[in-house]
């Protein structure tokens, strides 16, 4: 069977940087970081004070009162990327048979301002209330209902579910994305993710795990990927996503076609629920499954949009991996960390990144990893990989390969390259 070619003709984004794509890759550009003290709740008494929220968003500028009482704030985020990426590929145009388009969004965790207010209502009033949910309770806080408002908006009834796999989450979506329109499935997919959890169960949660900042005196030098003295992760929220396409199918409709989609790999660490694996096994492979998928040598990639998170260990063993898959040509790739700007959108990262890097081989521009000082390497992470700190690099890139890694052990790496007939 001969697999369909996959390109991208859609991109939309709510992120901590901006509210639609083109805001945020000018401030990733810029090297700006959305880390700012939270206002979503008092976070006075957390160990951690700050995140990297959505700034600027007025849920009813996008949805009528009915349609807010029924969506957790993260599908809200969900639509409006959404929306934005199928307005720029024109899918919902005429002439698209919608029996043929699907909708693949994730959620590391879905509803959890919706499962926070809820469960902490009747914890409060129950025993003397009896149990008084709000009926929109289980539809709002359930991790796949992103995708079905998605195709419900648009009457889209292809494939349609949602891939949960915490930070990896969004990097699964767009794979089956595009495993399932190359298997001739579906004639074009929206595929990403959206979280919102930046509330007091999110940031209390990680902070009881010793996973964040806690630089409360400097947010927007807190999340510092691969410098000797990061501390923990910095939790961001916002949604991204992109639209898939059949390559026959866009040229016949006239789309715009951004980038091609070359291959994806998965893998699982196999090693502990939250950590990974310290010499990096599961990077290894699911990097390796990428560029056979991709059909790819390891020195045809010009540019890898690291999983670095910020965090000791996962930033070592990302890096380990790195120099085990590519060997010398390692030394002469950019890397970078675009959550040292965005934070970490847990299961939108992927998407987000998939994003960013798309803009990458479009625009020539390699975003930094921002807040690395001078003096601050870490003995552990080979000094003579090009992190691009700080500042972002103006250079010709074909392919970028992009890394998510979940709690769980689950490993997904995305290849996207610049498109040619």
């Amino acid at each position: 069977m001969e697999l369909k070619r996959v390109v991208v003709t859609g991109l939309g984004a709510l992120s901590p940087l901006g509210n639609d794509v083109a805001t945020t890759w000018e401030a990733a550009k810029r090297g700006e970081s959305g880390a700012a003290p939270i206002t979503h709740f008092d976070a006075s008494k957390f160990k951690t004070q700050f995140a990297c929220e959505v700034k600027g968003y007025d849920p009813a500028a996008h949805f009528d009162r009915r349609q807010m009482r029924q969506l957790d704030l993260y599908a809200m985020y969900a639509l409006t990327a959404a929306d934005e990426a199928i307005a720029d590929s024109g899918l919902d145009g005429e002439g698209v048979d919608k029996n043929r388009v699907g909708v693949v969004f994730a959620a590391g965790i879905g509803g959890l301002h919706t499962f926070e207010e809820e469960a902490g209502y009747y914890a409060v009033h129950g025993e003397e209330q009896g149990p008084k949910y709000n009926p929109f309770f289980i539809p709002k806080m359930i991790a796949d209902i992103a995708a079905g408002h998605i195709s419900i908006a648009h009457e889209f009834r292809g494939p349609n579910f949602a891939t949960v796999s915490a930070c990896a989450s969004s990097n699964n979506s767009l794979i089956d994305a595009f495993n399932l329109i190359r298997l001739g499935y579906a004639d074009a997919i929206v595929a990403g993710g959206a979280e919102a959890a930046v509330f007091p169960a999110g940031v209390g949660g990680f902070n009881s795990m010793k996973a964040l900042s806690t630089r409360n005196d400097d947010p927007k030098g807190a999340s510092r990927p691969f410098s000797g003295s990061r501390d923990g992760f910095v939790i961001g929220e916002g949604a991204a996503a992109l639209v898939l396409e059949e390559l026959e199918h866009a040229k016949a409709r006239g789309a715009k076609i951004y980038a091609e989609v070359a291959g994806g790999g998965m893998s699982a660490d196999a090693y502990h629920i939250t950590a990974t694996h310290p010499e990096g096994l599961g990077a290894r492979l699911v990097m390796e499954n990428a560029l056979r998928d991709a059909g790819m040598k390891p020195e045809e990639i010009d540019y890898i949009n690291l999983h670095g998170t910020s965090t000791p260990v996962g930033d070592r063993s990302e890096a380990k991996a790195i120099v085990e898959v590519f060997g010398d040509h390692a030394y002469k790739m950019n890397l970078s960390s675009t959550k040292s700007m965005t934070g970490h959108l847990l299961g939108a990262a992927g998407a987000l990144e998939a994003v960013l890097s798309v803009k990458t081989i479009t625009d020539g521009v390699i975003p930094p990893t921002i807040n690395h000082e001078e003096g601050d390497d870490d003995p552990e992470v080979d000094s003579r990989l090009d992190f691009t700190f700080n500042k972002a690099v103006e250079k010709e890139v074909n392919t970028v390969l992009s890394n998510t890694f979940g709690f769980g052990g689950h490993n997904a790496a995305l290849i996207l390259k610049k498109y040619k007939e």
